[in-house]
């Protein structure tokens, strides 16, 4: 007899694509607090290291004017 994670898959590819993807969203909402602090503790680190590359001069930095002027010439 298949466990009970082969059973619940394979009776959920038989569903609608329509209701596989509502499963999903569910089952994923189901997660979030699981996640929170993981995902919290990801986005420490990776503020740690841009911080880094910009204190080591490893990134060269974009005045926001700058940035707006190229993505309105990349929209024309």
């Amino acid at each position: 007899m298949p466990d009970l994670l082969t059973e619940l898959s394979e009776r959920a590819r038989e569903l609608t694509s329509e209701d596989r993807a509502r499963l999903a969203e569910e089952l994923l909402a189901s997660l979030e607090g699981d996640l929170e602090p993981m995902v919290d503790e990801a986005w420490d680190a990776e503020l740690r290291k841009r911080i880094a590359e910009i204190d080591q001069g490893a990134v060269k930095l974009v005045p926001a004017d700058e940035v707006f002027a190229r993505v309105r010439r990349s929209l024309s």
